[in-house]
């Protein structure tokens, strides 16, 4: 039996990419219109597992899915990066003077707003995903419309692709989670999600991350979101990393007697291969 994974967005997305490098081919995607919706699908039990977008280097946090996390509580099991590449698709034989409408996700678009201020005149819509605005040129037969989106979704719906790696910075890069409605333990594991609140006092953020420091645990990203209803109170999610064991054991210890409301979401292997 094959794993389910839920995905946000349609066959050929980054999300199914992304889920092929982590998983390999032996997989079964789950496809959904929402972050949310691949969610519900994992607490129902109908996907094994989630692959979800948290980061890209160009357009930063993407700061609802750490809300997910918050109210799912879900188990952090791995992290995969995905060279973005973006493309401009088209139905065959549609040149780049057909063009009237670009349809793609805003992130996508947003990755490649230099090459769109080249064709001031054409008109931009924001999609729900890179690979569904693509299927529905090839559904629809759009003949003056383009998708920003994947070689994979060219191949998949049979569009040409008419412009080449369209995307303002070529390292492009989007970080995804694997998440779990179980713990799987990591063997070797190097790096940790956690997420925690601390008092409002001065120095009190300043206290926590210094536990880290003398520790030799690197924090490699930190990102605060308001604690819903609370004035002034923040959750703070970050990301640290170690090559002992024992330094992170040891930091930990240090880090709850100053916080309140401390979880660990995840210990995993570090993905290092983009």
């Amino acid at each position: 039996m094959k794993t389910k994974i839920a995905i946000q967005g349609v066959k050929a997305s980054f999300h199914e990419e992304a889920a092929y490098k982590y998983f390999g081919e032996n997989i079964e995607t789950i496809e959904c219109e929402s972050f949310k919706k691949t969610c519900e699908m994992l607490k129902q039990g109908k996907a094994d597992y989630v692959v979800m977008a948290i980061e890209n280097s160009i357009a930063g946090s993407i700061l609802p899915n750490y809300n997910l996390l918050r109210d799912y509580r879900f188990h952090i099991i791995g992290e995969v990066h995905l060279n973005i590449q973006q493309n401009l698709l088209v139905l065959p034989g549609v040149k780049l003077s057909d063009i009237k409408i670009v349809e793609s996700h805003p992130i996508a678009i947003r990755q490649c707003d230099e090459f769109l201020s080249d064709y001031p005149d054409w008109t931009i819509k924001e999609g729900m995903d890179t690979a569904a605005c693509a299927k529905a040129i090839a559904d629809h037969k759009l003949t003056n419309t383009a998708a920003i989106a994947s070689t994979m979704a060219a191949k998949l719906y049979n569009l040409e692709i008419l412009e080449k790696r369209i995307e303002t910075n070529k390292k492009n890069a989007t970080r995804f989670l694997i998440l779990s409605n179980e713990v799987v333990e990591q063997k070797n594991a190097n790096k940790a999600s956690l997420s925690f609140q601390t008092g409002n006092a001065v120095g009190a953020l300043a206290n926590v991350l210094q536990c880290f420091a003398e520790q030799n645990v690197n924090l490699s990203k930190i990102q605060s979101m308001p604690v819903v209803g609370k004035r002034n109170e923040y959750d703070f999610y970050v990301d640290v990393e170690w090559k002992k064991q024992s330094d992170y054991d040891a930091a930990i210890r240090k880090v709850l007697k100053h916080t309140v409301n401390f979880n660990i979401m995840g210990e995993y292997i570090k993905n290092e291969k983009v």
